[in-house]
């Protein structure tokens, strides 16, 4: 049996690369990274062919979504693998965009979270099956979005960043969130690690601005660590980091699993004074291209290794089957 076919969208390409040398070394798993021909037409049509052979293979396909092209891309080419005969698909997806839509609060809304899911469910099946691996969600239902038969797999990224944030002054600082709306992922993670968690109350002023009117936990001379699931603009974060400082915390660190840092995020968090420091996975494209240019106060922790023990595990399980 020929060795599983490792393919990715160029956006992740580092991504499975890491995969591919964390499978080998930790699990004994080789797997051969494919090659895929790509180039854009003048009027913006994509081309892609596979050049490794599909056929009766398994296919780890390594993308995430955090755009139109993104997905697309992802989308195009997992239909493709399945097409060319791939017997089985495994579909990691790093980071899963658009998921803070994931229901309508006003009429006319287009909940993105699950037409995505439709859209990804709707690639062709293998015949060992669509299995499809999302690292942290926004919200904990949204692999329910998937339909038919294919099989969805939640992995956490709160290993990874357990073992660091216990590392943050020996285990003694407040964990502290943006805002209530994240109170129960907080009070969870403050919970494992056996830390005081600290919540704050906003009231909206206008469409675009909030207040902090509320704190539930004394954070005077304490270290804060403010946990949320991503970083997009900071808005929020900074905030927070504002509120903190204001009522005594010491420092301020921010930690989360997704670094979407868009462009200008990234210098306005550093320049805001406000932060030790940012804890992040390399889920996300945008955070490895920072950490690659040597962004000063952004840690990034790998998580590809997330994805290679459960391939690893799915793949024990077939075998005992």
């Amino acid at each position: 049996m020929r060795a599983p076919l490792l393919l990715s969208i160029p956006s992740d390409e580092s991504y499975a690369d890491a995969l591919a040398r964390h499978l080998d070394s930790a699990y004994g798993v080789i797997v051969e990274v494919g090659r895929v021909e790509r180039r854009e037409f003048p009027d913006g049509e994509r081309y892609q062919r596979i050049l490794s052979q599909t056929h009766e293979r398994a296919v780890v396909l390594v993308g995430g979504t955090g755009s139109d092209v993104d997905t697309l891309t992802l989308y195009d080419l997992a239909c493709a693998c399945v097409k060319y005969g791939a017997r089985r698909l495994d579909v990691c997806v790093p980071y899963f965009g658009y998921s803070t839509m994931e229901r309508a609060v006003h009429p006319g809304e287009v909940v993105t979270a699950k037409t995505r899911a439709r859209l990804l469910s709707a690639i062709p099946h293998a015949e060992g099956g669509n299995h499809f691996y999302l690292l942290d969600l926004h919200s904990e239902g949204l692999p329910h979005y998937f339909e038919g038969d294919v099989i969805t797999e939640h992995l956490s990224a709160l290993p990874l960043l357990r073992s660091r944030l216990r590392q943050i002054h020996g285990g003694d600082f407040v964990l502290g969130s943006t805002d209530a709306g994240r109170a129960k992922w907080v009070e969870r993670l403050a919970n494992e690690l056996g830390v005081e968690a600290a919540l704050i109350v906003k009231r909206r002023l206008s469409g675009a601005e909030t207040e902090v009117v509320a704190m539930n936990a004394q954070v005077a001379g304490r270290a804060v660590v403010i946990y949320d699931d991503m970083i997009r603009t900071g808005g929020s974060l900074l905030q927070a980091a504002r509120a903190y400082l204001d009522g005594g915390a010491r420092e301020v660190w921010a930690a989360c699993s997704h670094g979407v840092l868009p462009e200008g995020a990234w210098e306005r968090l550093r320049d805001s004074g406000l932060l030790r420091g940012v804890i992040a996975t390399d889920s996300h494209p945008r955070a490895r291209a920072l950490g690659a240019a040597g962004a000063a106060g952004l840690e990034l922790l790998p998580s590809a290794p997330l994805f290679a023990e459960a391939l690893a595990a799915r793949s024990m399980r077939r075998l005992r089957s």
